[in-house]
């Protein structure tokens, strides 16, 4: 018999409740593990499609397999014309969390492989989920601006195409380099928010869709995605101002919070952002727009030093500080930033559905069902007596 654990309004932080072979962290010492690789590894030598390939699968591909998955994610960017269609009809002031969070059912409709409840019919699944989610983007992005829908190149990378897709015109081999390291360091981060959403969803053996369709909504959530677009703003409110650490102290005294500063998990820098730094800095340099990264600089100086005088020292940069720069220099709207970030997730969402559905046996039931503790009035019950309301006419 299963023993009941009586943990509560706890956000399940720091409660194990699955097993998982996808990715691992160590908060402690700033360590991020996808499949026993670490991420500096795998953002240094490998590309995100070999990155979504790992997680999918448990091992890097050999070049025959890649070739092969590489074919197959490219054939898979040609999304349904009524997935276009329906677009055209949509308020163009949507969200595009709200937009990307109903395309993705819509996906779902056209995919011969939804009744396949085995492992291949769910990788196939998946492959194209990752291939068409960065055009769905790009299309609404093109659809709101008045603009055509542009074709996906078959001779261009996974990151290029995006690019090309969303502004009209093919990236530098660096910039598309640089968002291709972007969403690897993206691609997976164990059991956050949107990837407990899809396992949970996938757990009741609802089809992968459905679970990726979750994990688009809690990520739209602000706690959740969506900060790395408020680092942003925040970087444009202070272009101009003169005083950092002022600014910084002024916040904190006044209980506003830095955006981009301090992870649930890490007690030291996210390693993500350690590459996102580096890169920030070299695309600023090449672009002539160093004031973005030098801005970032000081705002993170004069914050460690702010905690460091409070005693709050572990409170360090993570990812989203980082890339917010690192997008704006690419040109992505603010409000994409966070669809950006399901770009690159949706292949951890992926491999964490497949491994709810298909992996070793987990000392856990097959559907999650956690408890909650009724504390609200006892009224009919144990003896109390009551009377309803007679309010019908």
């Amino acid at each position: 018999m299963a023993q009941t654990v009586n943990i509560k309004n706890t956000g399940l932080r720091g409660v194990t409740v699955a097993d998982t072979k996808v990715s691992f962290i160590d908060g402690e010492k700033g360590v991020l593990i996808y499949r026993g690789y670490r991420i500096e590894d795998l953002a240094q030598r490998s590309s995100f499609l070999e990155v979504a390939y790992l997680l999918l699968n448990g091992t890097l591909p050999t070049k025959q397999t890649m070739k092969e998955f590489e074919q197959q994610s490219v054939a898979a960017r040609q999304v349904p014309d009524y997935v276009l269609e329906s677009f055209r009809k949509w308020p163009r002031e949507s969200n595009p969390m709200d937009v990307l969070q109903a395309a993705v059912p819509l996906l779902a409709m056209d995919d011969p492989d939804l009744s396949g409840e085995t492992r291949d019919a769910n990788f196939r699944m998946a492959t194209k989920v990752i291939a068409r989610i960065p055009i769905v983007v790009a299309a609404w992005h093109r659809i709101r601006q008045g603009l055509d829908v542009l074709p996906p190149k078959e001779s261009l990378s996974h990151a290029a195409n995006f690019l090309w897709q969303l502004h009209g015109e093919e990236p530098r081999e660096e910039m598309a380099n640089d968002l291709d390291t972007c969403l690897v360091l993206h691609a997976d981060h164990t059991f956050n928010a949107s990837t407990f959403a899809c396992r949970e969803v996938v757990s009741t053996r609802a089809h992968l869709y459905a679970g990726v369709a979750a994990g688009v909504g809690a990520l739209s959530g602000s706690l959740h995605g969506g900060a790395n677009a408020r680092v942003m703003k925040m970087l444009l409110e202070l272009e101009s101002e003169k005083d950092i650490a002022g600014w910084v102290k002024k916040t904190l005294d006044g209980g506003g919070r830095i955006m981009g500063l301090g992870h649930a998990i890490y007690k030291t820098m996210d390693p993500r952002a350690r590459f996102l730094r580096e890169m920030g800095a070299r695309m600023g340099k090449k672009l002539g727009v160093e004031k973005w990264h030098e801005l970032s600089i000081q705002i993170e100086q004069a914050a460690l030093e702010e905690f460091t005088r409070r005693g709050k020292p572990e409170i360090q940069p993570n990812v989203d500080f980082y890339s917010a720069p690192v997008y704006h220099m690419m040109g992505i709207p603010r409000d994409l930033m966070t669809p950006l970030f399901a770009i690159s997730r949706v292949a951890g969402w992926c491999s964490h559905v497949i491994e709810e559905k298909f992996g070793d046996a987990q000392e856990k039931p097959a559907l999650y069902r956690p408890k909650a503790e009724y504390v609200g009035q006892y009224c009919g019950l144990m003896g109390c007596t009551y009377e309803l309301p007679d309010n019908r006419k």
